[in-house]
């Protein structure tokens, strides 16, 4: 069977799935206030907060780190020769 790299399923699903929820219509709601965050509406702002949020979780959860079996570079000292 073939390893494969990168994130869990179910950390993907629970991303998608928070995202889904994040920018659906109840939520929105708390958004859209007659608010301004340096000089721009709030909904705006937020929708914008809430996606690169999104965007980092997934580049977070999709790093390789060196305890979940990431392959690191042989050292230059090891090479034969």
């Amino acid at each position: 069977m073939r390893r494969r790299d990168g994130p869990r399923p179910e950390v993907l699903l629970a991303l998608c799935g928070a995202g889904f929820l994040l920018l659906n219509f109840p939520l929105l709601l708390i958004w859209d206030q007659p608010l301004t965050v340096l000089g721009l509406p709030l909904l705006p702002v937020a929708l914008f907060v809430i996606w690169a949020g999104l965007i980092a979780a997934l580049a977070w959860v999709s790093a390789p780190r060196a305890g979940r079996g990431a392959k690191e570079p042989p050292d230059a000292g090891e090479r034969d020769g």
